[in-house]
């Protein structure tokens, strides 16, 4: 463990996967690394709650789509 107490893992997402997170952490004021953090954080509070994993469907194929960034065009 680093002295924060906080383990470090290597993760591989692909490139969609990764381009949601980081437009979600953006929204929410937050590093991509942190979102991660967040949402599994809220996944295990949710699993520790019920029981259960947050959707039946978890292991069902990621579908992400992206709006265009209109951010760069004018």
């Amino acid at each position: 463990m680093n002295d924060n107490g906080k383990k470090q893992v290597p993760l591989r997402l692909s490139a969609r996967l990764y381009d949601a997170l980081a437009a979600w952490a953006e929204d929410d004021f937050r590093s991509v690394n942190g979102q991660i953090e967040y949402l599994l954080t809220e996944c295990v509070k949710q699993r520790k709650k019920n029981g259960r994993y947050v959707s039946d469907d978890i292991d069902a194929p990621l579908d992400v789509t992206l709006p265009s960034d209109t951010r760069d065009k004018k």
